[in-house]
Order: C-alpha cells, then sequence, then structure tokens
C-alpha cells in the first residue's frame, strides 16, 4: 500500500519541500508513532509542515487547527480515522498538501471539508474504504489541484465529473482486490499521467488498461507482478494508442516476460519507456531477439537488480543495445560491460551513469585481439558517469569509431593518464566532461582537438603545459577544485572565453599572464588562499575594476564576496597595500637612503674614537668573567699550583714586562702571583727544568708576542711546554698578548703551535693610546683570575 503515498509525496516534495528545508524546528513538526488519540493542541502557531502519521486519531473537530494558520503540509495516514468535520480546515486557508490515505473514511461524495481547502495541490485519499469513486462536488473548487490519488472498490461512468474542469498532472489509482471497472468511466479526467498502483491485485483490468491508453499521455503501472501476457495481447490488438510514455515501477519479471513485452511496445506507436526498481528473474543462456524496427525514441531502465547467478550476461546486453532508440539509458544498475551492437545502430544517446562499467566496455575479443565497436557511429551524446573506468587512454580506443560523438561526460570515474601512448578519440568532439577523477597535467596531451567545452573540476592538475596539444577551439575551460597554483597561459587556447579556478591553490595569480588570452571575459578564481602581499596588487586591481563593470574588461565571478586573504585576515577589496612597500626603486629612496647615510655617520665616529676596539676589549672582558662563573674547576685540578700565570717574553721586551706587565699584576696593584724566570728560577737547575717546573706550577701561561719573541730559541721551548699543558687542561690555560703587530708570514715555521693558537684564539693587543691601557689591564687580569689555594709566601712577595 506504501507505493501510492510514495507516488505522491516526491512530487508535492518538488514543489513543498524545498521551501522549508531552511524553515526553523518549529515550522516542521512530526508527531509520527507518538500514540495519539487527537490532534495536539500544543501546536506552534508558526507551524507550515505538520506530520500526525501513524497514530490513533478517529475523528477531526473545528478548531482542532485554530493555532495553525500558517499550515501547508498535513498528513494524518495510517490513523484508522473515520470521520471528518466539514469546518475542520476553516482555520488552514494556506493548506496546500494533504494527506488522508490508508484511513477508513467511508463515502468519497461526502468529503465536505475541501470546501475549505481550494489551494490544494496535492490530495491523497487512497488506500479508504471506499466503495465508490463517485467524487462529490466539493471537488470541484480544487481549481489548483495537481496531484490526486484515490482507490475505490467500483469506478463508473460520471464518477469524475466533478472534476472535468480540474487539470490535473498525475491521477493516482489505488487498485484493490475486485476492482469492479466500467469501460469509459475515465472519460471525465484531464491529466497529463495517469498511475495505476496494484495494492491489492496482481493483473489490471483489461478495460481500465484499455481506457489508460487512450486517454492518457503518461502512463505508470506500478507494482506489478503479473498479467504481463494479457497486456501484451492489449498492446498487439489496439491499432491507436494516445499514451507515448509507458512506465513501469517497482515491477518484477521474468525475462521472457520482459522481453516479450520490449518487442512488443516497440512496434506500437510509444515512443518513451522507463523502468525503474525493476527485479528480474529467469534469465537467457542464449540470445534473444529484438525487434528490428520500432518507433521509440528512448528507453530508459533504472535500479534493475537480478535474481539469478547463472545466465548469459553477453545475451543480456546484446537485447539492450541492439534496441532500434534513439536514446538508451542504464542508471543505477550494476552492468560490468556493454557489447557493440550487431549491426549500425540508429542510438544517438547512450547513458550508462551509476553502474560498474570498466574499460572493456563495447569491445570484444576475437583470439588475442581486443576489437573496437564500429557500429555506433550515430552516438552524439556518451554518458558514463560514477563508473569503474580507469585508463583515459584506453577509452580513446573504445571510442575511435563514434564518428558522430560530440558530447562525452567521463566524471566520477578513477581516470588516469601517464602521458606515454597517444589518445585517438573520434574527430567530432566538442563538449567533454571530466571532473572528479584523477587526472594530472598530462591530460592536456590526451584531448581531441576539436574541444569547445572541457570540464576538469576536481582532479590533480596543478599547472598548464606550455607544450600542451593546441586546442584552437576551446571556448570554456572548468578548473575548479584542482591544485594550480597561478594563472595558465593561454597559448594552446587562443579562443578562451570563460576560465574557472575556484578552489585550487592561488596565492597570488600573475595578471599579466591573462594577456595571452585576448578573448577572455570571464575569469573565476574565488575561494583560493590568496595571501595578501605586493604580487597581488595588480590582480586586486583587477577585481576593483571588474566590480565598475568595466565593458572592455574581465568579469571576475563572485567578486567580491568569495575573495579572501588568508594572511593577514581579510577580504581583498579591503586590504590596503601602499606602492612604496611594493615600489623597489621607492623603497631604496625612502628607506636606503637615510640608512647609508646614518651608517657612514656612524661608523666615522666609530673611527673616531676608537669603538671597535672598546668593544672588543669589552666582549672579552665579559667572557672572561663568564667562563670564571660557569667553569667549574675542581680542587685536585689546582693541587701543586702556586701562580696564576707563567709569563714567557723575549728578553728584548723586559723592559715593558717589568715596568708596565707585573707592576700591573702583581701587588696591591692586580692581586696576581706571577712567576717569570728572572725571580722564579731555582738556581742549579738546567733552563729547561726550570721552564718545565714554571709552567707546572702556574694555572695559565701568558706569552708575550713581538718580533723578537718569534726570534728567541728559548721562547720556544717555553711555547712547546705550555702547548701541552693546554692540551691537559683546556684551551685556556693560554693567554696571549700581542704587544705589536706580528703578521703570519713573520712567523717561522718551526712555530706552528703559535700560528695554530692565533688562528684560533683571541689574543689581547697592547694599546698605545694610554686611554686604552685601563681597558687593557682590566681584561688581562680577568683572563688570568682564579682562586688559588694556600701556598708558602716567599720573601719576593713580602
Amino acid at each position: 500500500m506504501w507505493p501510492v503515498t510514495r507516488a505522491l509525496w516526491p512530487a508535492v516534495a518538488m514543489l513543498l519541500g524545498l521551501q522549508l528545508s531552511s524553515s526553523s524546528p518549529d515550522q516542521i513538526v512530526d508527531r509520527s508513532s507518538k500514540n495519539l488519540f487527537s490532534v495536539p493542541t500544543d501546536l506552534p502557531r508558526t507551524v507550515e509542515s505538520l506530520d500526525l502519521s501513524q497514530n490513533h486519531i478517529k475523528q477531526l473537530h473545528r478548531g482542532d487547527f485554530k493555532n495553525a494558520p500558517l499550515l501547508r503540509i498535513f498528513n494524518i495516514s495510517w490513523n484508522g480515522l473515520e470521520e471528518i468535520d466539514p469546518e475542520t480546515f476553516r482555520d488552514t486557508p494556506l493548506l496546500e498538501d494533504l494527506d488522508l490515505s490508508h484511513n477508513r473514511l467511508k463515502k468519497l461524495s461526502g468529503q465536505r471539508y475541501l470546501l475549505y481547502t481550494q489551494n490544494l495541490v496535492a490530495l491523497n485519499l487512497a488506500c479508504n474504504n471506499f466503495l465508490s469513486m463517485t467524487l462529490g462536488s466539493e471537488f470541484s473548487s480544487l481549481g489548483k489541484l495537481d496531484r490526486l490519488a484515490l482507490g475505490a472498490k467500483n469506478i463508473s461512468m460520471g464518477d469524475f465529473k466533478n472534476i472535468a474542469e480540474v487539470k490535473l498532472l498525475t491521477l493516482t489509482l489505488s487498485l484493490e482486490v475486485e476492482l469492479g471497472y466500467e469501460a469509459g468511466s475515465l472519460m471525465d479526467v484531464h491529466a497529463q499521467r495517469l498511475q495505476l498502483a496494484l495494492t491489492g491485485v496482481e493483473i489490471i483490468d483489461h478495460d481500465l488498461f484499455a481506457d489508460a491508453l487512450s486517454l492518457f499521455t503518461e502512463v505508470e503501472l506500478m507494482n506489478l507482478r503479473d498479467g504481463y501476457q494479457a497486456l501484451r495481447e492489449q498492446l498487439r490488438k489496439r491499432a491507436e494508442i494516445h499514451t507515448s510514455n509507458l512506465f513501469l515501477t517497482n515491477v518484477s519479471m521474468k525475462w521472457d516476460d520482459l522481453t516479450e513485452c520490449v518487442n512488443v511496445v516497440l512496434r506500437t506507436s510509444i515512443t518513451h519507456i522507463e523502468a525503474s526498481d525493476v527485479t528480474l528473474s529467469s534469465l537467457p543462456r542464449q540470445e534473444t531477439n529484438v525487434a528490428e524496427s520500432s518507433k521509440v525514441k528512448s528507453f530508459t531502465v533504472r535500479r534493475a537488480t537480478v535474481r539469478d547467478f547463472f545466465f548469459s550476461q553477453e545475451a543480456v546486453y546484446n537485447f539492450f543495445i541492439n534496441i532500434q532508440a534513439e536514446s538508451l539509458a542504464f542508471v543505477e544498475t550494476p552492468i560490468i560491460h556493454m557489447t557493440c551492437p550487431m549491426s549500425q545502430s540508429p542510438i544517438v544517446e547512450l547513458d550508462f551513469s551509476f553502474c560498474a562499467i570498466s574499460d572493456t566496455i563495447f569491445s570484444r575479443v576475437n583470439s588475442t585481439r581486443i576489437l573496437d565497436c564500429e557500429n555506433l557511429v550515430n552516438v552524439r551524446k556518451l554518458t558514463l558517469v560514477g563508473n569503474n573506468l580507469k585508463s583515459f587512454q584506453v577509452l580513446s580506443e573504445r571510442m575511435q569509431y563514434m564518428t558522430s560523438l560530440q558530447h562525452l561526460d567521463l566524471s566520477l570515474n578513477s581516470l588516469v593518464y601517464d602521458g606515454l601512448l597517444e589518445c585517438v578519440w573520434p574527430p567530432n568532439i566538442t563538449n567533454m566532461t571530466l571532473s572528479s577523477n584523477g587526472l594530472t597535467d598530462s591530460v592536456f596531451k590526451c584531448l581531441p582537438k576539436g574541444t569547445e567545452t572541457l570540464d576538469l573540476q576536481n582532479n590533480q592538475v596543478s599547472v598548464v603545459p606550455l607544450s600542451i596539444l593546441k586546442l584552437a577551439n576551446l571556448l570554456y575551460l572548468n578548473l575548479n577544485a584542482n591544485r594550480l597554483r597561478d594563472l595558465p597561459v593561454c597559448n594552446g587556447f587562443p579562443l578562451l572565453n570563460e576560465l574557472l579556478l575556484r578552489s585550487n591553490s592561488l596565492h597570488a595569480p600573475s595578471v599579466n599572464k591573462l594577456e595571452s588570452c585576448p578573448k577572455l571575459k570571464t575569469l573565476d578564481v574565488s575561494n583560493n588562499p590568496f595571501t595578501c602581499t605586493c604580487a597581488l596588487r595588480n590582480f586586486i586591481s583587477l577585481g576593483i575594476k571588474s566590480e565598475k563593470n568595466s565593458q572592455t574588461g574581465i568579469t571576475l565571478l563572485n567578486w567580491p564576496l568569495d575573495y579572501f586573504c588568508t594572511y593577514p585576515e581579510s577580504t581583498l577589496k579591503d586590504i590596503s597595500i601602499p606602492e612604496i612597500s611594493c615600489n623597489v626603486g621607492l623603497l631604496a629612496a625612502t628607506i636606503l637612503c637615510p640608512a647609508v647615510l646614518v651608517i657612514i655617520a656612524v661608523m666615522t665616529l666609530c673611527h673616531r674614537f676608537d669603538v671597535p676596539w672598546y668593544m672588543g676589549m669589552i666582549w672579552q672582558w665579559t667572557r672572561a668573567k663568564h667562563r670564571a662563573r660557569t667553569r667549574q674547576v675542581r680542587p685536585e685540578d689546582l693541587v701543586g699550583v702556586e701562580f696564576h700565570a707563567f709569563v714567557s717574553y723575549s728578553q728584548q721586551d723586559a723592559d715593558w714586562v717589568h715596568n708596565s706587565l707585573l707592576s700591573n699584576l702583581e701587588g696591591p696593584a692586580g692581586g696576581l702571583r706571577i712567576c717569570h724566570h728572572e725571580k722564579d728560577f731555582v738556581p742549579g737547575k738546567t733552563i729547561i727544568e726550570n721552564i718545565i717546573e714554571c709552567v707546572e706550577k702556574s694555572r695559565r701561561s701568558l706569552f708575550v708576542l713581538s718580533a723578537h719573541f718569534v726570534k728567541s730559541e728559548w721562547c720556544h721551548y717555553e711555547l712547546y711546554f705550555a702547548s701541552h699543558q693546554r692540551l691537559a687542561q683546556g684551551s685556556d690555560s693560554v693567554v696571549l698578548v700581542l704587544l705589536e703587530p706580528l703578521p703570519q708570514y713573520l712567523i717561522p715555521s718551526k712555530y706552528y703551535q703559535l700560528k695554530s693558537m692565533m688562528r684560533r684564539h683571541t689574543y689581547l693587543e697592547w694599546p698605545q693610546d694610554r686611554a686604552k691601557h685601563r681597558l687593557f689591564w682590566a681584561n688581562l687580569r680577568a683572563a688570568l683570575q682564579v682562586n688559588l689555594p694556600n701556598v708558602p709566601v716567599t720573601e719576593s712577595d713580602q
């Protein structure tokens, strides 16, 4: 019984449902299956759609809807409803859709409540307890009615006279058990489509079917399970058939019934056949003949399923592909292949959407060769949406002989193309849809040369190669939802008029590339991750010009609403990028020139006041203090250490050492213990022994470097032994003081340790300016300072 309701409500949804889709919760109220015994009294005044189906409401009273003046859709099916007060809908003048099906109403001639429903568009009274189909005078007031569903046990002449002036789109008759039908009873009905829904019988009444074919342009047979032989006999005998469109919905058929019915219909004047929700059984294991000629223009099958497991798929495919029709369609049907017609086919349009078609479509295997179909030369439009197609190049071979093909839709597949093999498309393709596949940049090498419109949205294209096949006729290119990072160059398609690049990866489109597109009038670059930098200034200018409706410029679609900067976050129209921040020359003149003057002035002052020297010395002093604080000197490292430093110098520099160095490091001025040979060498020991002992007793070794130093043999020995101590104690055990400039080339090769130290260690330079001496001594003392354990005090210390 449900198919009657299903037949009526989808049509209603087209008219009303779209408007309710955005409604608030108070506008749509669903109280179905709530065990209700009356209409709820708490309905919101804003309710527009009310569902009270599958409850226990026996009666409707006046005032039940006094709080629902905006009600437009009301469903009270499956309630056992027995009585409706004549003034029930007095308070709902806007009511457009009323479903009273599957209840217990008794007289179609007594539905006086319809006098208050003059705005009804859809009325469902099917599956009630009506004995007679006689419609009361109140039905004549339903001048806006488009869809009417009824059901009664008897249909007689004159039953529909009260709707003779009503122009219906669809009349649905629910055919119940033991239907009594008088021939000619439907003559008063003016409807485009007649739906015959079998709810209690399996075979359609002979006279009813005859009237249907004589009076209605479209006839739909629903829920058929049997009686196909009787239908075939009626179709064979009829010389004239008014019906041009025959629909079969929710039917079960054996293969023989299907093929015989199809062959009979093909010989009639019916021009359009459509079967939906078909279940097939007893499928063939050998070929089935099909009528060699017909007047049928379109043959469509939707959602067909089979019950058998063992049958000849090729025999099934051959029957359908050889139907002599202009349009053949199989939609949402799990077929995996389609064969080639036995002879030249008249088919102009082929549609195999949402099936399971593979790359073998239209081909056959002969020995070890795959032969492509040569008998579909009349096909102008081929739709293969939503299948299992994978190889773009292989498909070009499958269709190479379709010389009339102009429109090809291969969207929603898994197509790829590696660019290795050449494609062989037929020459007349002008419109190609390839959206939602896995195609990359190489696809442009495998396109028909005459393509005018190309849809490549939702693929993997990252760039349009410059060396692409020239598409001289291309007018429309859709590259939405790909991976492009910049605008393409139009060298390959000089006539391009419309370019769509929505939802790509464009950060700063290069507007200058549009100069290669002289015919471009429409551009869509919305919803891209723009970065508002200087590179985007020209594109923003393009958008502003487009907004001013320049007659000679490019129209930028969706500007400015869908154009945003990802950084900084703002709309492109509102972003401001100053020219000074983008003009290099102006920026240099504004910033660099004053900066250069400042730098020159600072350098001059630094040179004048020796600032670099002071900074270097302060930096060395800071590092020395930092190392002194952070370096953990273990007590065992200072065992036997008596001096802060052992000073090594040339005898030629003795005056500076005695007068300057020792006086600023030892005693009250420096507080350090310095070991030098004149004071601390032990008489009787060799010089080498004294050098080794002094180095070992000193925490650090201080070398006074000069030209005289590198000429002294004993200084060389002292440096040698100190370098060994450096390896044992660390790099900070050696301190270098450069008394005068000492170029590397003046240092003999035997002083390789000294060269290495001067390259790796920072040394202190003795300044000639007396003003700098104080900072020099502070740095040197900081480098030598360490807390020594208690040592015996010698006479010289005192």
